[in-house]
């Protein structure tokens, strides 16, 4: 059996806990996830049965990937009658057919699925009750296999060639741009797909973000500790044209993404020597790390390691640069990696979820200074049966140059 038709029976016994009698998957990551393909259309999951991919384009591809039945879309106004011809259960209370003793209960991931999509899925299924799905997919896609974590540490591996292959040309008075522009060139020659996926409404993300002194201390709409200025208002985040000066802090906050799977680091470089108290901010930020990686560990629950690192920069008067500053300062101290870069569980405070083998975490505590830059740390973790593996392998430590 692949991965993943056991993870269709994964979502299956899930699906018959909670009395769902079918899930509607609508996002290209989560289609993927459950067929190894990624068409546009409807993967349909029945409680029990086989799954199938309605695709709008392509069903040729489709056919020849996925793990599922495959026919074409079509109307969604014959929909119904053309799924209750596999699953009669779902032929329901439809219109002039006699009631069911209950409704349809019918799941789709409400976090991503547009409101327009869900009012025709809605008027294809007259007489159903729907309910959000969306955590039964995201908590089950914590747990990463033994192929997820292999493409993972294969991006941890991509990752640090790129970055020692330009630590060479780096040099002062090179725009900021320049030097993501020579590290997504390099990651690109190794395999990175030059995509980065979020699921967060509205977030998107680009391969890194790579900004010296004031530029990456400015603040945005990215939901992070660092954004950089950017290139222009229509992308907020990231490279500007900035110079990278003697002593400013020069932080490259790295993704890369292999067969579909990201991994997430950070380093901070100086050309010439950090003041003082940036120095003591980034010793701060790896002892907050090593102190987290302490509890990296089966039965952990996720928000103490958030509520562990605020202390610690409170005891190093620091709270108020931790994570940005001002408004703009971010309530986490990690994230959950996979197929996207906000995966489950966060580091944060309501994050109650005990870590467990199998999940991907990146911790990374930054501080934040207006006007002068930002350094900090950040490292990927795969949690194991006693502990953690660090699936990030480049040197760590102010990188001078």
């Amino acid at each position: 059996m692949t991965i993943f038709k056991q993870r269709q029976q994964a979502l299956q016994q899930e699906m018959s806990k909670r009395g769902i009698d079918g899930f509607f998957m609508t996002q290209n990551v989560d289609i993927y996830y459950y067929t190894g393909s990624m068409q546009s259309g409807y993967v349909f999951i029945p409680v029990a049965g086989e799954a199938v991919y309605l695709v709008r384009r392509s069903v040729a591809r489709a056919s020849s990937e996925a793990a599922a039945a495959v026919e074409p879309l079509g109307s969604l106004k014959t929909l119904r009658e053309r799924l209750a011809a596999r699953f009669p259960e779902l032929r329901g209370s439809a219109p002039g057919q006699t009631p069911a003793a209950a409704p349809l209960r019918l799941a789709a991931e409400f976090d991503v699925l547009p409101v327009q999509q869900l009012r025709r899925l809605e008027s294809a299924f007259p007489g159903a009750v729907w309910e959000d799905g969306s955590l039964l997919v995201r908590e089950q896609r914590m747990i990463k296999s033994p192929d997820e974590i292999a493409a993972i540490r294969q991006a941890a591996a991509v990752v640090d060639a790129a970055f020692e292959a330009v630590i060479p040309a780096i040099r002062e008075g090179m725009a900021e741009f320049e030097l993501i522009a020579l590290i997504e060139h390099q990651l690109r020659l190794r395999g990175h797909l030059g995509l980065m996926r979020m699921r967060a409404y509205n977030s998107e993300l680009i391969t890194g973000m790579v900004a010296a002194g004031a530029s990456a201390a400015v603040p945005t709409y990215f939901d992070g500790p660092a954004g950089g200025q950017g290139l222009h208002p229509s992308s907020p985040q990231g490279s500007s044209r900035a110079m990278i000066r003697r002593g400013d802090p020069l932080l490259i906050d790295l993704g890369c993404c292999i067969d579909g799977y990201l991994i997430d680091q950070t380093r901070t470089m100086v050309i010439g020597e950090l003041e003082p108290e940036l120095q003591r901010a980034y010793a701060t930020a790896e002892q907050v790390l090593r102190a987290a990686e302490a509890k990296l560990k089966p039965g952990t629950i996720s928000e103490e390691l958030y509520y562990d690192a605020l202390r610690q920069v409170d005891e190093a008067g620091l709270s108020e640069f931790f994570m940005g500053w001002g408004d703009d300062q971010v309530r986490f101290l990690g994230h959950g990696i996979g197929l996207e870069i906000d995966d489950l569980p966060v580091l944060a405070a309501g994050f109650k979820y005990p870590l467990a083998p199998g999940m991907v975490i990146a911790v990374e505590p930054k501080f934040t200074f207006p006007g002068r830059g930002v350094v900090g740390i950040e490292n990927s973790y795969l949690i194991t049966e006693d502990g953690f593996e660090k699936l990030s392998v480049t040197r760590e430590g102010i990188i001078t140059l």
